[in-house]
């Protein structure tokens, strides 16, 4: 089959290869895919430099997320799978805290996934939604309802218009809670309206806790982008009681301001995908799906790289592009 690969971390264009490895068959209580779309994420390209490591032996094959059709399953699996339109989350090589994960992404031709891991796409949902989900999305449903129900409460999403900002802003919207966004800038407060947002602020401008408070009052969740830059304006803004998700790591950690947290009984929820345990990110799974099945995910906006310009989609990542790389493994 064709795949991408590499057996050595560096810069993408150093160690990526494109070429034929021998097509994988699934294993007991495994699915094979034939791929269609595989999904860059940060985390792929911070793997594949070695900012986040994981010691691996011969080859891997890159990418956690893809859409595709399962052809072919192990032992175990109802046959019955087979032709089913799928999206898998945490497809390639890495550990979650005890249970290995599949050996091999997505960027190929065919990947051998976990059954759970392969998951039906809703009709009418299309490909390129399925090719956004795993990661970004699955992050967004931990942070938004790792702490319970939002229905009829106020939601911060910092960074509205990125990938895990976007859906955070589409669930909380589906699961009835109030919206607030912020974003850098006009082009980016577009797209967290068209995410759905109820009220974007521009952090760059003005007041930022403030405009936030005025927008919608105390905020009861935070979904949070950058915990060491934003966790002032968090305190500013929180309710009593209320709850802060962080995602994402800063060069420089926050400087916890601990009696004022305590002051607001405020909880601190620190989410890292790949150590959620895995009955988690199944019931995820299964959330996403409902939601997209309502229509109430969209996907981001895509950039698109063929399989034999893979260093070029790993490049577009690493510079910031907004929206979701994806690098189309079958034809179009």
């Amino acid at each position: 089959m064709k795949a991408v690969s590499y057996s050595r971390e560096g810069s993408a264009r150093d160690v990526l290869t494109v070429g034929e490895l021998d097509t994988p068959h699934p294993g007991p209580g495994q699915v094979r895919v034939r791929v269609r779309t595989s999904a860059v994420n940060p985390t792929d390209t911070k793997t594949r430099d070695g900012t986040t490591s994981r010691p691996f032996d011969g080859v891997r094959v890159p990418h956690q997320d893809g859409v595709g059709e399962i052809d072919a399953v192990g032992e175990g699996v109802d046959p019955s799978r087979i032709g089913q339109r799928v999206w898998t989350w945490l497809a390639s090589p890495g550990g979650d805290g005890g249970a290995p994960l599949a050996e091999w992404g997505t960027c190929a031709e065919y990947t051998v996934v976990p059954d759970e891991q392969a998951t039906v796409l809703p009709d009418g949902a299309p490909d390129d939604l399925g090719a956004c989900l795993g990661v970004p999305a699955m992050t967004a449903y931990h942070c938004l309802f790792g702490d319970g129900s939002v229905a009829g409460s106020t939601v911060l999403v910092t960074g509205g218009a990125g990938a895990v900002g976007h859906y955070a802003v589409q669930l909380a919207r589906w699961a009835g809670a109030t919206v607030v966004s912020t974003v850098s800038g006009p082009e980016k407060a577009e797209l967290a309206r068209a995410a759905g947002a109820h009220h974007v602020v521009n952090y760059r401008e003005g007041d930022p806790a403030a405009a936030i408070l005025d927008a919608a009052g105390p905020v009861d969740r935070i979904v949070e982008v950058s915990l060491a830059q934003n966790l002032a304006q968090d305190l500013a803004v929180l309710r009593t009681g209320g709850q802060v998700a962080s995602y994402a790591a800063t060069p420089q950690d926050p400087q916890l301001p601990v009696r004022a947290l305590m002051g607001a009984n405020a909880v601190l929820r620190f989410v890292l995908l790949y150590t959620v345990p895995r009955p988690v990110l199944a019931a995820a799974a299964r959330g996403l799906v409902a939601a997209a099945g309502h229509g109430a995910l969209t996907p981001l906006p895509v950039t698109r790289f063929g399989i034999d310009d893979v260093a070029a989609a790993h490049e577009a990542v690493e510079a910031g592009t907004t929206g979701k790389v994806v690098v189309d493994v079958a034809p179009r």
